[in-house]
């Protein structure tokens, strides 16, 4: 099996830096280089350097500057999504945005570590596992998710959370490390104000 085999599976796995495909990196780099520097308005633009970049692009998907990757290969989305601005996808490992989903500013999808032994870290042993992020998920400002992680459908995981373990479905979550605190219900609905016209 291939280091990008290994990248492309959704089985957890360990391997030393210098057997990855770091020449991948520098393509991605170079592409979330010029999507940053984009006008606001171009939106076909940004479109374009997406297909170009990412594994499965969506149309309906918005991703806001500045957004960094490494790879771009192993991030999939499945429909409608927000990435919003300054967010990180370390996607040495498939990461998955499911329909819906809103990743608020400043979040960091991590499927990348380090080996947890000192001796290991210093030879550069990396660890990598995947990440899925349901549909209808909404990702707080700020919120770190490990490899490893599934966080299911509905679930809302408040800001500044570092997401450690699978997060159920409807629930509101949050805390370092990210825990249950409730589940989501008819109690959350709001009511939108409706403007008169003008």
């Amino acid at each position: 099996m291939t280091a990008l085999d290994l990248m492309r599976s959704d089985e957890p796995y360990a391997i030393h830096y210098l057997d990855m495909p770091n020449h991948l990196q520098g393509a991605a780099q170079e592409l979330c280089w010029r999507f940053n520097q984009l006008r606001p308005s171009d939106v076909e633009g940004r479109s374009e350097i997406l297909r170009e970049l990412l594994g499965t692009w969506h149309p309906r998907a918005t991703v806001k500057p500045v957004f960094r990757c490494d790879y771009g290969f192993n991030i999939h989305f499945r429909g409608f999504a927000l990435v919003n601005y300054n967010c990180a996808f370390l996607d040495t490992s498939p990461i998955r945005i499911g329909e819906g989903t809103f990743i608020a500013p400043g979040c960091v999808l991590a499927c990348a570590g380090h080996a947890v032994d000192p001796a290991q870290r210093a030879e550069g042993v990396q660890t990598s596992a995947p990440i899925t992020i349901g549909d209808n998920v909404w990702l707080g400002a700020n919120v770190t998710v490990c490899g490893g992680v599934t966080i299911g459908d509905g679930a809302v995981v408040a800001a500044g959370s570092v997401v450690t373990r699978d997060v159920p479905a409807c629930v509101l979550a949050a805390g370092v490390p990210c825990r249950v605190i409730r589940e989501v219900g008819p109690d959350d609905r709001v009511t939108p104000v409706v403007p008169d016209g003008e």
